[in-house]
């Protein structure tokens, strides 16, 4: 079968689609016939040596998908660390999920990773359910227009959240608009932390969707209301994040990692995620912005369309 392989650790240029031994399925896996998969900055990190856990090349990346699975037929979309830039893929059977009615294939390889982290999110928030003190909650969405920003703002609205996001691009601000961000903020001609402050009267917002690094991580405790939260799920700077602990204390809030490799693995926590985006699917509140499509000879350019923050929404491949 045809894969996408790093080679060696580096750029785009890295990734080769080359023949490969088709994989086999082990207990509690199935084989699954890829026709579509999702491009995240976790690929891009695995591809430069940056991604925790990443084995020695040559690898093949890839961490969502969706497919046929051989032998039933079943429609799927999955989650994975590695291996899903390929046309088969065995997969374990508690990380496939049914493809909703509806759905294309390059739509449903769109979810797992955006959605299940988006949906984490919230819940390390403690914003899932209503306010105990009846307050419309705030949240802060960095990176609004990408994979991610488009889930957390569709799960937002469905949970009475008032949002705002951050983009370079007035353009991309527009178009998450129209899926029910409420308040854009182009970082490259405001700066959000002032502009957070004019909006909510100096009080802040309640959690902060933090995967930039560096600077930003500081930059969004200060953008907390009292008791806050900050959630970090990535470092798209490259630079570690640097904690503002004065403002911390001051306000009594915190910061949360989210690391969905690892939540994956807990189905006590993704059972009951499933569970609830499985019911605003069928209600139509829930459906994956695929901003581009790409032929999976083509990975090279996908990394070049995320490094250059020229992607809006989820970046497929299709097989």
């Amino acid at each position: 079968m045809k894969a996408i392989v790093i080679q060696r650790f580096g750029g785009p240029e890295v990734l080769k689609l080359q023949e490969v031994a088709e994989p086999q399925p082990q207990p509690g896996e199935a084989l699954v016939r890829v026709q579509a998969v999702g491009v995240n900055f976790a690929d891009v990190m695995m591809a430069q040596g940056g991604y925790p856990g990443t084995p020695a090349p040559p690898v093949i990346a890839g961490r969502e998908f969706a497919g046929v699975v051989e032998g039933s037929g079943e429609r799927v979309m999955g989650y994975t660390q590695l291996g899903g830039f390929a046309e088969k893929i065995a997969a374990p059977r508690n990380l496939l999920w049914p493809q909703p009615m509806g759905w294309s294939a390059p739509e449903a390889a769109a979810f797992p990773v955006n959605y299940f982290t988006a949906y984490l999110a919230y819940w390390e928030a403690g914003l899932l359910d209503p306010a105990a003190d009846g307050r419309r909650p705030r949240v802060l969405i960095h990176a609004v227009a990408g994979g991610v920003g488009t889930a957390a703002v569709e799960i937002g609205k469905i949970l009475g959240v008032e949002t705002y996001g951050t983009s370079s691009s007035d353009q991309k601000l527009a178009r998450v608009k129209e899926l029910g961000l409420n308040h854009g903020i182009n970082y490259k001609q405001a700066d959000y932390e002032k502009v957070i402050a004019e909006l909510t009267g100096g009080e802040g917002v309640n959690a902060v969707f933090e995967m930039l690094g560096g600077e930003h991580t500081g930059k969004s405790l200060r953008c907390l209301r009292d008791f806050g939260r900050v959630i970090l799920y990535g470092t798209a700077t490259g630079q570690q994040p640097k904690f503002d602990t004065r403002s911390m204390y001051a306000k009594a809030s915190s910061a949360h990692g989210l690391w969905l490799s690892k939540l994956s693995l807990k189905l006590n926590i993704m059972q009951p995620a499933w569970k609830r985006m499985s019911q605003w699917i069928e209600e139509g509140k829930l459906r994956p912005v695929v901003g581009h499509m790409l032929a999976l000879a083509q990975a090279g350019d996908a990394f070049r369309l995320m490094l250059e923050r020229k992607n809006y929404g989820k970046i497929v491949l299709t097989v």
